[in-house]
């Protein structure tokens, strides 16, 4: 009988782009500035916001290449186990802040009773930690996982990719923020969130096969860095696109756009990937950052808002007398801030779990 061949091969490139990609969203978090009809604010949004998108793809990447040990019952176990747990753990902080801080970290259903406020924010994600609404959303991914799988041997799942994208150009991503439940009730408040969850995922949906399909077909990566000035201007064009969309119509969906930067920086990554390899010191940083991204998606909401707090300051940054420069300063202060933070706690926090325990998975706990 023959063997099923065994992927043991650690890919450098990916686990690299796991790092930048989490800086990405943080970027997207605490970098945001000026008023939100400005070209300023569009423009920069356009540019460090749906950094999500590299995260879908690096799942969907991921599970692909990882699908020759797929079992069902076992993957969804371990998924519950390193993914399910920790977010469930994490999210203590962000339920105590929707506790005692209703209004400032804008909790929707503040006056619920506990019981059933605490069950609707882990199911949701959106309101007790923010970023994590992503963890919901990406459980269908899990529960579809086997249904994957048996499309693409049956060769349907990739020849469906056009029609995916065609949803993502025109399904943008769903709208669920405060001020949009205000008035509801909390029935109706929670179907905003769970429309939101729902529709993201038919959103993202076409970045997840993507990312299969780049890992079933992994010479293509090596085309996309021999075609990445087309990808370049493909991804300035769609950028600008959006932008005008967004001026014009009140529309935008930056994850056209970053479909494109995500072909770019996997096509760059792999080409240079012996490259960073060889120099060990940025490699070693950027694989610090990788092993810990997924514990920075967990926590860095929480600094973001603390810092906020302390410093009075709005989630999107003003533009002061139009000093452009002040407020980059400022806005990468917090960045820079709520990264190192993030990381600081996270390590401290994994080595008081292992001085308990040296034989202690700490994934369950924090991701990491």
């Amino acid at each position: 009988m023959e063997q099923p061949k065994k992927k043991t091969k650690i890919l450098n490139y990916i686990n690299v782009f796991r790092g930048l990609a989490i800086l990405l969203i943080i970027m997207g978090h605490t970098m945001q500035f000026g008023s939100s009809d400005s070209l300023s604010h569009i423009i920069n949004c356009e540019i460090i916001c749906g950094g999500t998108a590299l995260f879908i793809f690096i799942s969907g990447f991921l599970f692909q290449h990882l699908a020759y040990k797929f079992e069902y019952k076992n993957y969804l176990t371990k998924k519950w186990t390193n993914v399910v747990m920790p977010y469930l753990i994490t999210a203590i902080p962000g339920l105590l802040f929707c506790i005692y801080f209703p209004i400032a970290y804008k909790n929707s259903f503040d006056g619920l009773n506990l019981y059933l406020q605490i069950p609707m924010l882990l199911s949701i994600g959106r309101v007790h930690n923010v970023p994590t609404w992503f963890i919901p959303m990406i459980v269908i991914f899990f529960i579809f996982s086997a249904l994957f799988l048996f499309l693409e041997k049956k060769k349907v799942l990739y020849k469906l990719l056009p029609l995916l994208l065609l949803l993502t150009l025109f399904l943008p991503r769903g709208v669920a923020e405060y001020e949009t439940t205000l008035g509801l009730s909390y029935f109706a408040k929670y179907m905003v969130y769970v429309k939101y969850i729902l529709c993201n995922f038919v959103h993202f949906l076409s970045l997840y096969v993507f990312g299969m399909y780049c890992s079933a077909n992994k010479p293509i990566i090596d085309k996309f860095y021999d075609k990445r000035f087309w990808i370049w201007i493909g991804m300035l064009l769609t950028s600008a696109l959006d932008v005008y969309a967004q001026v014009k119509y009140q529309y935008s969906n930056y994850t056209v756009s970053k479909i494109f930067l995500t072909m770019l920086a996997i096509a760059y990554l792999k080409h240079y990937d012996e490259f960073i390899l060889s120099h060990k010191k940025t490699n070693k940083t950027l694989d610090f950052i990788a092993k810990y991204s997924f514990g920075l998606f967990f926590v860095h909401w929480y600094w973001f808002f603390v810092y906020n707090q302390i410093f009075d300051l709005p989630t999107v940054m003003p533009v002061v007398n139009g000093n452009y420069l002040a407020t980059f300063d400022a806005i990468f202060l917090r960045f820079a801030f709520v990264t190192v933070a993030s990381l600081g706690s996270l390590f401290i926090g994994k080595f008081i779990l292992q001085k308990f325990n040296p034989e202690i998975n700490t994934r369950k706990f924090l991701g990491i």
